[in-house]
């Protein structure tokens, strides 16, 4: 890692200006992505998480889809934001899809049914943590990264494009690349507030 995990811990931001650029080769990128996939915790070590790396052409594609989809629920004397959004994020060099496969979800449920209710709501923590470590971990290795949740709008042509088992639910979609513009000052509400300790 370029950085200690807290100076990643606080360097991680919501980055929107990225290039298609990347610093760090893309079996670097793989290998971030797979340390995250094995080593991120899941209840019950339900291992449920399931991701898609998409770089270059494959990338691009994606957020063309996305485009494309809210041009149909957008009004066209509104679409322009939209589309600035909607390219900000295709400028990066890749995107990180985060999925939860259902098929393993179901199986714990029938299999612990005391905890039934409770599966699908730790399976989004579980995705939640992980989304959490990748972008950490890109952000350790100096590429900036934002989360977006575009899943139930693309979910079909994802799946379709990118032969997705139909048993993976779609939950975020990670856009990342060579930082070309730094996020604003961020504000923090004081700690006193938010931590109680006993001793």
């Amino acid at each position: 890692m370029s950085k200690d995990f807290y100076s990643a811990l606080q360097g991680r931001r919501s980055v929107y200006g990225l290039s298609k650029e990347s610093v760090i080769s893309d079996e670097k990128i793989q290998e971030v992505i797979e340390a995250a996939v094995k080593h991120t915790p899941s209840a019950f070590n339900s291992q449920s998480g399931r991701v898609l790396l998409l770089l270059g052409g494959q990338h691009d594609k994606l957020w063309d889809i996305t485009k494309e989809a809210l041009r149909k629920i957008v009004p066209a004397d509104a679409f322009a934001p939209t589309e600035e959004k909607i390219n900000s994020f295709k400028s990066g060099y890749g995107t990180v899809l985060f999925f939860e496969d259902e098929t393993v979800i179901k199986e714990l449920q029938s299999k612990f049914a005391l905890y039934k209710d409770n599966f699908p709501i730790w399976s989004h923590h579980a995705s939640g943590m992980l989304q959490f470590v990748v972008w950490t971990g890109l952000e350790a290795e100096g590429l900036g990264a934002s989360l977006q949740h575009y899943g139930a709008l693309i979910e079909d042509q994802v799946s379709q494009q990118w032969n997705v088992p139909s048993t993976w639910k779609l939950i975020a979609q990670m856009p990342f690349g060579k930082t070309t513009a730094q996020p604003g000052d961020k504000e923090f509400k004081p700690l006193e507030e938010r931590i109680k300790v006993f001793k």
